[in-house]
């Protein structure tokens, strides 16, 4: 058995970590601060709440050991399902069966899909209108010319 003097020697920086009280965090000049971390939220938790909490807690234990209790069967022979993930690939795979447009989707679409052909065209047509206005006038500069 080691004891805790002998391994000092060995480590020079203490081997427990001193606790983070709740008063020593500060907050990102730019970000909020997170809900898990707001006092108010983080100490004064209703009862019904904590109820819930511990319901989906318990929830996930039983998920997670059955999980592990087929991961771990040595009698397994076929693929574990996961309906979770299973029903994850399929939004991925088909994601304009459940679309619902929206104003943000419809201003987003409209954004990024047809404003930018407004503008390009804008950017192309005057570019080339002021380069035919320059030729008729007779001020064009050309970078290349092959005739001198």
């Amino acid at each position: 058995m080691v004891t805790v003097h002998a391994r000092s020697r060995h480590f020079p920086f203490p081997l427990v970590r001193p606790q983070t009280v709740m008063a020593d965090y500060r907050e990102a000049p730019l970000a909020t601060r997170p809900k898990t971390l707001d006092p108010n939220e983080y100490f004064n938790v209703s009862p019904e709440q904590r109820r819930s909490e511990q319901q989906r807690a318990v929830l996930r234990a039983n998920l997670k050991r059955q999980y592990q209790t087929q991961l771990n069967s040595p009698h397994r022979k076929e693929l574990i399902e996961d309906p979770a993930l299973t029903r994850w690939v399929y939004a991925r795979a088909n994601p304009y069966l459940h679309f619902r447009p929206t104003y943000k989707t419809s201003l987003l679409g409209a954004m990024f899909g047809v404003v930018p052909l407004f503008v390009l065209y804008y950017v192309f047509k005057s570019d080339r209108d002021k380069k035919e206005e320059m030729i008729k006038a007779g001020t064009l500069e050309r970078k290349f010319s092959l005739s001198s």
